[in-house]
């Protein structure tokens, strides 16, 4: 079955919208208008990749507590996706594609943010070595036990940190040192992304929460 497009979405969106709350319909037309903005950057994987965040963060993002870190609220929204994808789309997606860009983002330790914590800290004891191999194992062992929530968290932890490198200044634009993650997560994202907003779609009166910039 062929990825739904922003076009698509933003079409199935329109059908609903009048019986959404607000939160519900502003997070999905938010959402939907980054993917499509990102679906136009092909040739230019930095600005397809920022879109694709700038989408996602759309997607998830709501008040939180001051106890609450925003990796924390991202996995609460992963998990409760899980839970609403009764078709398993995110589920085939993904496993779909750990043999390919998945595999080699995860076992990629230039998105492995302990590696460059030790490169700060001058620290010699291999310390990140060891957390950099355990977390390729919770990521296999969750693959064979077809763990989909366990696998995404691992998946947008190292996404994470590769957004952290193009949005806070810390790789240059187009650059020749960072293509390997910088595609694999351009395909990840340009896969799961629409998949995510689809969920959303299909499941548009369930609450995820009040918008951090309402329209006001």
């Amino acid at each position: 079955m062929p990825l739904p497009t922003a076009e698509s979405l933003k079409q199935r969106h329109r059908a609903i919208r009048d019986g959404q709350d607000a939160n519900a319909s502003t997070r999905l037309h938010r959402a939907i208008s980054w993917l499509a903005r990102a679906e136009q950057e092909a040739g230019d994987p930095d600005a397809c990749f920022i879109f694709q965040w700038v989408a996602l963060n759309a997607a998830y993002a709501r008040e939180f507590s001051r106890d609450e870190s925003e990796r924390e609220r991202f996995r609460q929204f992963i998990a409760t996706l899980v839970e609403l994808d009764t078709g398993r789309s995110l589920h085939n997606a993904l496993f779909r594609q750990f043999s390919g860009p998945v595999r080699t983002l995860i076992d990629n330790k230039f998105v492995f943010e302990p590696f460059w914590t030790a490169l700060r800290e001058h620290d010699s004891s291999n310390r990140w070595e060891t957390q950099f191999a355990n977390s390729k194992k919770v990521a296999l062992a969750a693959v064979v036990a077809g763990d989909t929530a366990t696998v995404l968290s691992v998946v947008f932890d190292r996404l994470y940190v590769l957004r952290n490198q193009l949005v806070h200044g810390g790789a240059t634009w187009n650059s020749q040192v960072n293509r390997t993650q910088l595609r694999d997560g351009v395909s990840i994202l340009g896969t799961l992304l629409p998949l995510v907003l689809a969920v959303m779609l299909e499941h548009s009166q369930h609450a995820f929460g009040e918008v951090l910039y309402p329209v006001v």
